[in-house]
């Protein structure tokens, strides 16, 4: 397989060069893009070269690995999810990678707009721009995307972090907003209709309701990766209702 694609293992583990005409750059994108396709996952490197330089720079803080999108792109499979919403998209790479790895339809949602231009601009190169939608806007102020399945990757962890650990970029950060995105995020979670999936990785701050059934669990990540689905609208005391606290000190992530 890797022969009909032109591809070679040292091409997938190399140190990558500068892309720095528009077609190279479409030529790069197209081989990651059918790499991603077949099932093999490159190192990340290899994808967010893709992204400006400087977010880049904060990719293994912020933004999902591909090996997670790739788990999570096969769970979605096994349980014929066709829509997911990744709440705190950030530069859309979890969106673009698992789009690129299954078939699912993505919408994310994110405040900063340099972000989501970058994220839009990830999601034309690599030509998934007809599955994968960005939309400008914070959880509780705008509208959340109605899905069959919500990935949350801590994406409210960094108003604990250290201002050395944050985007920044004019946005409230703070403890007090931390406490009201996971109360919103709570409340999705519990009005949402039963079947619904969500998937945490490495927690979001919150309470998984009651509600909602563990179904799938990763540990041989670089983080836990955990899924879990609706059963019930009725909440109940279930042992199994889990807190999901990142710990604030570990720089991890927007998507």
């Amino acid at each position: 397989m890797l022969k009909q694609l032109n591809l070679r293992d040292s091409d997938l583990q190399s140190e990558y060069p500068t892309l720095d005409d528009e077609l190279a750059l479409e030529q790069a994108a197209r081989q990651v893009a059918e790499a991603l396709g077949v099932g093999l996952c490159p190192r990340d490197r290899a994808f967010d070269r893709f992204l400006p330089d400087e977010l880049q720079a904060v990719s293994c803080q912020h933004w999902t690995p591909l090996i997670v999108a790739k788990r999570a792109a096969a769970w979605f499979y096994d349980f014929n999810i066709r829509t997911v919403a990744d709440i705190g998209s950030g530069a859309g790479k979890f969106c673009v990678a698992a789009a690129l790895f299954g078939r699912c339809h993505f919408t994310g949602l994110e405040q900063r707009p340099q972000l989501v231009t970058a994220a839009r601009a990830l999601a034309r190169l690599f030509k998934v721009d007809d599955r994968v939608l960005f939309i400008q806007g914070a959880l509780g102020e705008v509208s959340h995307p109605i899905a069959e399945a919500y990935y949350l990757f801590n994406p409210f962890g960094e108003n604990l972090f250290s201002q050395i650990d944050q985007l920044g970029d004019g946005v409230e950060l703070s403890k007090e907003r931390y406490v009201r995105d996971i109360a919103v995020t709570e409340d999705l979670l519990r009005r949402a209709p039963v079947g619904t999936c969500v998937l945490t990785y490495n927690g979001f701050g919150g309470r998984v309701p009651s509600s909602y059934d563990e179904i799938r669990v990763a540990r041989d990540l670089p983080d836990v990766l955990r899924m879990w689905r609706k059963a019930r609208n009725k909440q109940t005391t279930q042992d199994s209702t889990r807190l999901l606290t990142a710990n604030p000190t570990e720089p991890v992530s927007l998507a």
